[in-house]
């Protein structure tokens, strides 16, 4: 989707991340005529738009390009070391950091252990100082650190910047995470739940050809669903949009904790599938209850896809039931929002990837209960490192330069 902007003068900030957003989507370059042709702007608006964002050093100017006659154009690509954004995204079992240029390239990233501890304070306290030596170590300028994006699990409070109380995360009951993160570090902060960071990447990364109608189905401990409809992600009314965990894909299921029978975010997470193979006798032990048992949880789920994928027939087994549930999910999901590709990804996904990806599709492909009549695309997500992290990163960039046709809202007040 090509986003077009205005000759009228009382949105030439929004005109600006039109210009942006259309050169960050031509890496190879762009010419200032071609701006204006993507962009439908007038040839003097883009010339001035490109003039302030080579003077603040988001933009270079690279070379030259004949087309036709008369001086060669100049080409004008992003400036990596234009700006820097941090991710920070708070998993139930660790905490990863990542620092990524205007172009999109993760310079640094580390990872520590998930903060439990109960005072608020020195949750903040440990964070700013991770944040503090990755800018550090990286080496960048930090002037030109724009911000900080953080993805947590829900619900979170976006309005007020609270974590409120996710499940897998007991001691983070309604930590002002923004606001303190922000004093902490002296650097904006931007929060947004995990999954809807996840959309965020997708959109940020996405080639211009790829669709911008998807949802990002993320597997972690929980299970979870980012949305984007028309090159916008859906946040809803409280931005806690994205929780398919209590739709239900087996009447005859087990029981959730909800009172319900089959629900899908508890019967195709990593607990769920190791916990059957377990009762099952395909693989000894049994897991702690709760968050204390992230890290056995990560292992013992490790050695089930190994072995599913390895010609353990009974493990295999678990996997493709598991597959056959979630793509009941998606065919819901898929109807209810007409879209044209589903993006799979998040920390527990690849170890089971081509197991799913063998039997999702023509199980959603023949479902009776499918309705939108076009193909639907099943895609793993590209984005290095940790697509939350790097989607969070990617939060301050969105906020700063993505093109917005609300922004061009007047308020009557």
């Amino acid at each position: 989707m090509a986003w077009t902007g205005s000759n009228l003068p009382a949105v030439g900030e929004y005109n600006q991340t039109v210009v942006l957003d259309a050169i960050r989507r031509h890496p190879d370059g762009s010419t200032r005529s071609k701006l204006a042709s993507v962009t439908g702007l007038s040839s003097m608006t883009v010339a001035n738009v490109c003039r302030r964002l080579l003077a603040s050093r988001l933009i270079d100017e690279h070379g030259t390009r004949v087309s036709g006659p008369g001086k060669p154009a100049g080409i004008l690509r992003l400036n990596p070391d234009g700006g820097y954004s941090v991710g920070v995204h708070i998993d139930p079992a660790v905490v990863t950091y990542v620092l990524v240029d205007l172009a999109g390239e993760v310079r640094d990233h580390t990872r520590s252990g998930t903060p439990s501890a109960q005072d608020p304070r020195s949750v903040i306290d440990e964070m700013a100082r991770s944040i503090d030596a990755l800018i550090t170590t990286s080496g960048v300028d930090r002037s030109r650190v724009l911000g900080i994006g953080i993805a947590t699990p829900g619900p979170v409070n976006i309005e007020d910047g609270i974590v409120l109380n996710p499940p897998m995360l007991p001691h983070w009951h309604k930590v002002p995470l923004r606001a303190a993160l922000s004093e902490a570090t002296g650097l904006p902060v931007v929060l947004e739940k995990d999954v809807t960071a996840a959309a965020v990447a997708e959109l940020w990364y996405a080639e211009p050809s790829d669709s911008r109608d998807f949802a990002f189905v993320y597997y972690g401990t929980g299970l979870g669903t980012g949305i984007a409809v028309a090159g916008e992600v859906v946040r809803g009314i409280s931005s806690n949009a994205g929780d398919p965990g209590h739709m239900t894909v087996d009447p005859n299921g087990p029981v959730c904790v909800c009172g319900r029978r089959g629900c899908v975010g508890y019967s195709v997470v990593p607990r769920a599938l190791v916990e059957r193979a377990q009762r099952e006798g395909i693989m000894s032990g049994t897991l702690p209850a709760g968050p204390a048992g992230i890290a056995e949880l990560d292992e013992a789920f490790s050695r089930l896809a190994a072995m599913a994928t390895g010609g353990d027939q009974r493990a295999h087994a678990v996997i493709v039931d598991a597959a056959r549930q979630l793509a009941r999910a998606v065919v819901v999901i898929v109807n209810l929002l007409d879209i044209e590709r589903v993006i799979f990804g998040g920390p527990f996904w690849s170890r089971i990837a081509p197991i799913v990806l063998d039997v999702l599709p023509g199980v959603v492909r023949d479902d009776p209960a499918l309705v939108p009549p076009h193909a639907v695309r099943f895609t793993e997500s590209a984005i290095p490192v940790d697509v939350a992290a790097v989607g969070a990163a990617s939060l301050v960039f969105d906020s700063t330069f993505s093109p917005r046709a609300s922004t061009l809202l007047i308020s009557a007040d």
